[in-house]
């Protein structure tokens, strides 16, 4: 899903109100915490868990039944980060370059309503300034399809103006599409030996067209309560097929902020947003706080399933916090959940 263009003004002082303390394996003590109830009782979660990681330790907290410390649960968009590693980690290898345009490695799949791979570079499918239409603007993120299907789907529509910001999840279905060509292995094979396994993610995986979600986990639910656990992957794909943990997203987050997983030039590149117009680097993009602090990381959202992890730039500090619904109906909160993890605290 695409990123908060602007950060909302919403007082710090929000996490201050006096509200019931989140259940917790440990004490609540930060501000952010204290906001997770109002995830419940204003964004219409049934159920929300937040963990933060800094170098004196993690901090757990929940609000709401049926949600733990430990289970597994659908990331969404969240994938696009791993996706993105792994292209540049080729790129740092001389196995493609960004410049590389779509049809040098994918001969003929992007034409017609006026799409044209040889004008589409790399670059342009990992900032989305690629042009090409969404496709789950037609399914809705509800219909499982192959890589193929869903360009084509995409392909049925003219592209939105070259070089413009405008978000898609074709374009990292395209990605995964590359991958796979310039590698002889699916984007998920090379995720799991570049990223999964190398940082122990043990409770991470890309599940293929599997629509359970490994054990332990919660249940999922629509906006109207619908139980959605059970999901085909495949309405995502590349762009969003990823199951993990909240203690998996942390340390994944720390380890690329951190240079463990792309060399300080990749990195840069990774953070670098002017294609995007500030918006978007290349599976990450910046918020900056009220109290000017900016943080990176990506959201996630997939049905039954939203989830949000940022950090600061060096990744000594990371939170990822998720609820067990689509959305958050009340966007004011993620803001002001940001704002009280990561500005200073005032007296």
């Amino acid at each position: 899903m695409p990123p908060l263009r602007t950060l909302l003004a919403v007082p710090v002082s929000l996490a201050l109100l006096a509200l019931a303390p989140a259940a917790s394996s440990a004490p609540s003590t930060a501000p952010s915490d204290a906001l997770l109830p109002l995830l419940i009782a204003q964004g219409g979660a049934p159920a929300t868990a937040l963990l933060a990681r800094e170098q004196s330790g993690t901090r757990y907290a929940e609000a709401g039944p049926g949600i733990a410390r430990a289970d597994h649960f659908r990331a969404g968009s969240i994938t696009k980060s791993f996706i993105a590693t792994v292209v540049l980690q080729l790129a740092a290898e001389h196995r493609l370059k960004l410049s590389d345009t779509v049809e040098q490695h994918l001969p003929g799949l992007v034409h017609g309503a006026g799409n044209d791979g040889r004008t589409l570079t790399l670059r342009a499918l990992l900032t989305h300034t690629s042009g090409l239409k969404d496709f789950t603007a037609d399914t809705r993120g509800l219909v499982p399809l192959t890589p193929l299907q869903a360009v084509r789907i995409a392909l049925t529509h003219p592209p939105a103006a070259p070089g413009r910001y405008s978000y898609s999840n074709t374009n990292y279905v395209v990605l995964g599409m590359v991958i796979q060509q310039v590698t002889g292995d699916s984007y998920a094979t090379e995720a799991e030996r570049r990223i999964i396994a190398p940082l122990r993610l043990t409770g991470t995986s890309f599940p293929g067209s599997r629509t359970s979600l490994p054990s332990p986990h919660g249940r999922a639910y629509t906006a109207d309560g619908t139980d959605v656990t059970a999901l085909d992957p495949r309405v995502a794909g590349a762009a969003g097929e990823l199951v993990t943990t909240l203690a998996d997203l942390d340390r994944f987050y720390t380890a690329l902020l951190g240079g463990r997983l792309l060399s300080p030039y990749w990195l840069h590149e990774m953070m670098d947003t002017r294609t995007a117009h500030g918006l978007y680097g290349m599976g990450l993009f910046p918020v900056r706080l009220p109290c000017g602090t900016t943080v990176w990381g990506h959201n996630g959202r997939i049905t039954g399933s939203y989830v949000r992890t940022a950090a600061t730039i060096d990744g000594r500090r990371v939170l990822t916090f998720r609820v067990n619904t689509t959305a958050i109906t009340e966007p004011d909160l993620e803001p002001a959940l940001l704002a009280a993890e990561f500005c200073p605290r005032t007296s």
